[in-house]
């Protein structure tokens, strides 16, 4: 295609939730709640984990990483979403959009990673109780992070790299409330065939091996569960994975239904259903499932608030 006679895009128009005038200023304040309570949650749970010594163990290591990620993720689109929604005009520059790309590509693979080995932190306290001290050693727990914000860092390279070498003409409406890799390619006026193989080669990779490796993990739980002969002893087991296996379910089950399929199967709309529940809905999610419900969290939070007390 010829660019001679077209104009370069500088910055894009986000479409947003809805047109609708009558839901913006409803909307506003339904995800301004929503960010709050995932701030503080977030916020509150990093806090704990950091000031109390008896939650430091793997299992609250991971979840401190996981609640890190979650913080931040959640901040890297969703201040700008409630700026647009009462905005009369929601641009976002390239510039901007392609640095939203990447941290949102870098957040969504970093959390993969962690929820893998979380999982794999209950598989060796189920069915190797005997070795977690070694299985899951402080240096074997920071290797595992690291790999992961690693494994984050090259997925988010390769698909913002990918993106900046292509030509955005006169098309610059994004029909989401976020630079998602989708609908931004859609724009293109250049070719998006080696995006596209990207987007399906890496995130393949970051969701097929870490459901693998979440699902050969339960299938080991599972089958160490029922040779349990005790039904206290396996409600004890199985509730220790509950929280994990409904925010596994969510997170990959969204991010498979968005990206393991192609560009033009499905609806715009139906993206933006399936963004909502792995950008807002998972990381308000996690505090509380992963938490409020834990005895270790609870009594850290007593102690916290009985000592500012004091």
């Amino acid at each position: 295609m010829a660019l001679g006679n077209v104009s370069l895009v500088t910055e894009f128009i986000l479409v947003g939730l809805t047109d609708q005038p009558d839901l913006q200023l409803p909307l506003f304040f339904l995800f301004l709640v929503m960010y709050m309570v995932t701030v503080l949650g977030n916020l509150g749970l990093v806090t704990l984990i950091g000031q109390n010594s008896h939650l430091h163990t793997p299992m609250y290591f991971f979840l401190f990483n996981l609640s890190f990620i979650d913080l931040c993720y959640s901040s890297v689109f969703t201040p700008k979403m409630l700026m647009n929604f009462i905005s009369e005009k929601n641009i976002i520059s390239y510039t901007g959009c392609m640095a939203q790309l990447f941290f949102f590509c870098f957040f969504v693979i970093s959390e993969c990673y962690v929820l893998t080995s979380m999982a794999y932190d209950r598989y060796v306290a189920i069915c190797n109780p005997l070795l977690y001290k070694i299985a899951i050693s402080p240096k074997v727990c920071c290797n595992l992070m690291l790999g992961s914000y690693l494994m984050a860092f090259s997925g988010a390279m390769a698909h913002t790299g990918c993106m900046l070498r292509l030509t955005f003409c006169d098309a610059n409406t994004i029909n989401r409330y976020f630079c998602d890799i989708l609908p931004v390619l859609q724009l293109s006026c250049t070719s998006t065939y080696v995006n596209e193989l990207v987007v399906f080669i890496v995130g393949g990779i970051n969701i097929t091996v870490p459901s693998l490796t979440i699902f050969i993990s339960y299938g080991c739980i599972l089958s160490n569960i029922l040779q349990i002969s005790s039904r206290e002893g396996r409600s004890k087991a199985f509730s220790t994975c509950s929280s994990h296996i409904i925010t596994v379910s969510l997170f990959f089950g969204s991010c498979a239904f968005m990206y393991l399929k192609p560009s033009s199967a499905g609806s715009m709309d139906e993206g933006k259903i399936s963004s909502f529940f792995y950008t807002n809905v998972v990381p308000m999610m996690n505090p509380s499932i992963y938490s409020l419900r834990n005895k270790d969290v609870k009594l850290a939070l007593r102690k916290t608030l009985s000592s500012r007390k004091l």
